[in-house]
């Protein structure tokens, strides 16, 4: 009698995942302890710093580099340029990502999650920060709805997904106005402070500064995601696609620069550009980075239809502009002097972020990656290349 064995395949997980799941779980119990004992006892926060790392990587970058949904979903649906169906998709799921991490991030970082919803009952009219939670909560909402279509194709319940593709209009126009308004209001949000926002930031017109760069961020955002799911779910990269939106950053990142140098000539500013130390050096250096270099690079055809390319100038412009959220938010922010409590940015007072906080946000950064990751690889995110000369 011949006794056969069977030995099945150990459950295991890939390297990658086990790092993203590990890093979840130190930010998880990083969270716990801050809401049982308080931010003191994993932030290096203070009343001369109550803005830092957090607010400027979570919330002000977070932001800014989900805006690709509202772009894709406005240039197919609205201006209905088919073309762009292949990169809708993906968009509009790091644009959820994008929006559920900043949720995740802020309720870590103000605590008593359960009261979320306390700005809706115990609101102040007069608040910017009443019509950015409101903006983001209700596009969150929309990219739900927007993403819904998504699932329910995976599930198989295609009558679900018609149903909202057929009234997806109006969502898509909430969506866009949305964006609009609290990308921009995130520029508003730092006109409060005047007197101690660096004269290389600080600007009446900052929303519009805000929206502008936020439409670089986007685009480069979405030639970014594409450029790496094409390596790592070995697809194909629709290069046809994201050259066109390189030659729109270009147009975008002139139309960035010379908004921002015109406000400084006019507002007298100028003289601070090589005056004013570390805050010379820094202002300088999102320019280059994520200006001048990104459209030196996209300027040239060869370098727009090359993969590599494509993703080193998207990489230097989300550098630069990365560079410039924390500028206004944290490093071009004057703090009060312990002794003279006035307000200096050669104070005594320093903040550097604890090991805690930046490891909060790895952590919410890691559960997006692989949220990101299990949704390319169980539901239909990437559609089928589009080439030039087909629609959709």
């Amino acid at each position: 009698m011949n006794l056969k064995i069977v030995i099945h395949p150990r459950f295991h997980l890939k390297p990658l995942v086990l790092i993203l799941l590990a890093l979840m779980g130190i930010a998880f119990i990083i969270a716990m302890l801050r809401y049982a004992n308080g931010i003191g006892a994993v932030s290096n926060l203070n009343n001369s710093y109550p803005w830092a790392f957090w607010i400027s990587f979570d919330l002000f970058t977070g932001v800014a580099i989900s805006s690709g949904g509202f772009l894709m979903a406005g240039a197919v649906y609205i201006f209905e340029l088919k073309q762009f169906k292949p990169l809708l998709r993906p968009s509009i799921l790091t644009a959820f990502l994008g929006y559920i991490m900043v949720v995740v991030a802020l309720l870590v970082d103000l605590g008593h999650p359960e009261r979320i919803w306390y700005m809706m009952i115990h609101m102040n009219p007069t608040s910017v920060l009443l019509e950015i939670g409101i903006c983001v909560m209700t596009y969150l909402t929309v990219l739900a709805i927007e993403f819904a279509p998504i699932v329910f194709e995976g599930l198989k319940w295609q009558k679900f997904a018609h149903f909202i593709h057929r009234f997806i209009m109006p969502f898509v126009i909430l969506g866009v106005v949305l964006s609009t308004l609290h990308q921009s209001s995130l520029g508003s949000l730092l006109l409060i402070q005047p007197a101690k926002l660096y004269p290389l930031w600080w600007s009446p017109i900052l929303p519009i500064l805000f929206f502008i760069s936020a439409l670089s961020i986007g685009l480069s955002m979405i030639i970014f995601e594409s450029s790496l799911s094409s390596r790592y779910f070995h697809r194909g990269l629709e290069i046809h696609l994201l050259e066109k939106l390189a030659k729109a950053i270009v147009v975008i990142l002139g139309i960035y620069a010379l908004v921002k140098f015109g406000e400084l000539l006019i507002a007298g500013d100028m003289k601070y550009l090589f005056t004013s130390g570390w805050m010379s050096v820094l202002f300088l250096a999102e320019i280059i980075i994520g200006v001048v270099i990104p459209m030196i690079l996209f300027s040239f055809k060869r370098i727009r239809q090359n993969a590599n390319g494509l993703l080193i100038g998207a990489i230097t412009v989300l550098v630069g502009m990365i560079l410039n959220r924390f500028d206004v938010s944290w490093f071009g922010v004057q703090h009060p002097d312990p002794i003279t409590y006035m307000p200096t940015f050669m104070s005594a007072v320093h903040y550097i972020p604890s090991l805690p906080e930046v490891l909060v946000s790895v952590g919410i950064f890691s559960a997006g990656i692989l949220a990101f990751g299990l949704a390319a690889k169980y539901l239909p995110v990437f559609e089928a290349e589009e080439h030039p000369g087909t629609e959709s």
